[in-house]
């Protein structure tokens, strides 16, 4: 479970106006941000035609983190912030904790695997207290560790929804869209509206939290549809969860694993792993490029140009036939291992970024 310093949690309840809260919700961008790369990661390194299932619930987990990065800039834009997100320190230094983790779970950029899924995805993803799951699993020993001294993510949320609900109707600057962004192409207006006060805001918080964690009554955040945290654990399980009359169980249809079928990467690439002039170099230079080109547009998205959602999705999904070409070229050095895809900002203005632009994006200046 992602452990929290609890200072946080006091921070965001002795918030005294909306300005104060903007910090908590940009770490709020930047954490539903963080889980993309490592579960993108995780679902290229699937090879085409091979492990299906497991592909599309991966996927179906970004797609929902994409929507809570959204609903949480919504809510900051309401109450007057500005999402930051073309910078460096945007993205995690991988392998490394996620934004306002301590430090207790590092997350690298990995190809898929059954323990990174069991170790580190559902570490990510675990409520405060999980339903119990037959049969049992790694969250018997998880539940089972003292929580008093950290916070959860869930209680981050929960600290947030209660101080807007404190704070009340007069933090609400913005409350239309634009400049907020909704899109009914990409997300259904049950999920992505405009954020018009308490009621709405709170209600986009309780989306992210239902769609992570589940509530705690049930594993699934619709009918049939379990959390995050148990679709990892389907994965993990090798089995559909269904509800049973001795309770829910991964003992539904099988999700079946091809070790086969993942390319075999080399865990967290960097672009200066590379000799200049190399294919691999090339491969991930572009890449890197890529998905800054990426975080420009979706900065420009929440800043002003609701309408570029679009062409930021698009720039998502164009990553991928990047990196099936890089999970293809051999790193060169002899392991058989592939490239990894480096998720670093990098400034791309004026086209493909120098070797000194790259340095300093990577040292954070």
């Amino acid at each position: 479970m992602i452990k929290l310093d609890p200072a946080i949690i006091r921070g965001i309840k002795s918030a005294k106006s909306g300005p104060e809260l903007h910090y908590y919700l940009q770490e709020a961008v930047k954490l539903e941000h963080s889980t993309i790369p490592p579960y993108l990661t995780a679902m290229f390194s699937l090879k085409p035609g091979t492990n299906e299932r497991i592909a599309q619930l991966i996927h179906s987990i970004v797609v929902q983190e994409m929507l809570h990065m959204t609903i949480a800039s919504n809510i900051l834009i309401a109450i007057g912030g500005h999402p930051r997100i073309n910078t460096p320190d945007f993205v995690p230094r991988y392998p490394g904790p996620l934004p306002m983790n301590i430090g207790s779970l590092i997350i690298g950029i990995e190809r898929f695997s059954i323990p990174l899924v069991e170790t580190k995805f559902m570490a990510i993803e675990e409520p405060e207290t999980p339903i119990p799951i037959k049969p049992p699993s790694l969250l018997a020993a998880e539940a089972a560790e003292p929580k008093m001294e950290y916070s959860t993510i869930g209680q981050f949320y929960d600290a947030i929804e209660e101080q807007i609900r404190r704070l009340g109707e007069g933090i609400f600057k913005y409350p239309t869209a634009p400049p907020q962004v909704v899109s009914p192409r990409w997300f259904p207006p049950d999920k992505l509206f405009p954020i018009t006060g308490t009621e709405s805001a709170c209600h986009g918080i309780q989306i992210i939290k239902i769609e992570g964690e589940g509530t705690t009554q049930q594993p699934y955040e619709s009918p049939h549809d379990p959390a995050h945290f148990y679709k990892f654990g389907e994965i993990a399980a090798g089995r559909q969860l269904i509800n049973t009359p001795q309770g829910y169980a991964y003992d539904g249809r099988p999700i079946l694993f091809d070790p086969s079928g993942v390319w075999p990467l080399r865990p967290n690439c960097k672009i200066e792993d590379f000799a200049v002039g190399t294919q691999a170099r090339t491969r991930i230079e572009f890449f890197a490029y890529s998905y800054s080109t990426l975080l420009n547009a979706l900065h420009a998205t929440f800043n002003g140009h609701a309408e570029r959602l679009d062409a930021a999705i698009g720039l998502m999904y164009d990553l991928r036939v990047q990196a099936v070409s890089l999970m293809q070229t051999d790193t060169g050095d002899g392991s058989g291992l592939t490239v990894g895809p480096s998720f670093q900002y990098v400034d791309v203005q004026g086209g493909m970024p120098s070797l000194s632009t790259l340095q300093l994006a990577r040292s954070g200046v």
